[in-house]
């Protein structure tokens, strides 16, 4: 039986390694070590780095289910590009100066994530966090790490900012809470699960204010509130994702210079309770 069209390139090679040749079997352990550089070889290029012939990758496509070698070299150059660390690896020669390298992609990625934003965008975002009712800051798989950091920024500042799902609840139960008087704050930095773009459609339909911070491949949707871009690019395997703290940090920030009475109360209350807690 052929592969499901979305079946990905390194699955069709996994189910078929019982069945190889010894020869294809040879080429399917080269391209496993590196799957990603498939992208980047030509067919004869292929069979020469891994010692088989022409011939010898045809069949290896064929028998993967591929009408021809370019359209599995595409499919693994689409999904390289959603972000699949191990596709992003390479047998290509590190940066002769790793560090300064990655300090001038880190310095390129925060440069053009800044480069979009506004002064009056940044503060309106800030003074509708602020007026919210409530705030819900949701991030799923990797990006979660980056809603939990966000939220633990903005709950020095404000009482009702609310990371979800939590343990256990469902994005139904999330949805179901919120009202138009909050704010939805969601980051989608790649890979993001399917289940991302039904969430923020019924966010959108439901009328929902909504900041989406994502990564650059995202298509700009309509019917957000704001959507925020960082550049999240990288030399190595892993996204480079000092642009989306550096976001974080800014609307913070700005956050805190907007805070009005009740919010420094909050703060000064805050470190009462440390004070008198013994707890920093």
């Amino acid at each position: 039986m052929p592969p499901h069209p979305s079946t990905s390139f390194l699955s069709r090679v996994r189910q078929n390694l019982g069945v190889f040749h010894p020869m294809e079997r040879q080429l399917a352990e080269f391209v496993l070590d590196f799957p990603g550089d498939l992208a980047s070889y030509a067919a004869s290029e292929l069979a020469t780095l891994a010692g088989v012939s022409n011939a010898t990758v045809t069949r290896f496509i064929k028998r993967l289910g591929y009408r021809h070698y370019e359209e599995a070299r595409l499919q693994v150059r689409e999904e390289r590009g959603a972000g699949s660390p191990l596709l992003r690896a390479s047998r290509s020669p590190a940066a002769e100066n790793p560090f300064a390298a990655s300090l001038a992609r880190s310095q390129d990625n925060l440069q053009r994530s800044f480069t979009r934003l506004d002064a009056t965008s940044v503060d309106q975002i800030a003074r509708a966090l602020l007026a919210a009712r409530k705030v819900w800051v949701l991030g799923l798989r990797s990006s979660q790490a980056f809603a939990s950091y966000f939220r633990w920024q903005l709950f020095q500042i404000k009482q009702d900012v609310h990371l979800a799902p939590h343990a256990g609840d469902t994005l139904g139960q999330t949805l179901a809470s919120v009202t138009v008087q909050d704010v939805v704050v969601v980051f989608a930095v790649r890979r993001r699960p399917v289940a991302l773009s039904a969430l923020l459609a019924q966010l959108v339909q439901a009328g929902h204010r909504v900041l989406y911070i994502s990564d650059e491949q995202v298509p700009r949707q309509s019917g957000l509130t704001w959507h925020l871009y960082c550049a999240c690019e990288s030399d190595s395997p892993l996204d480079d994702h000092v642009a989306v703290t550096g976001v974080c940090h800014l609307l913070a920030s700005r956050v805190l210079e907007l805070a009005g009475p009740a919010e420094r109360a909050r703060m000064t209350a805050i470190e009462a309770s440390h004070d008198a807690l013994q707890e920093l």
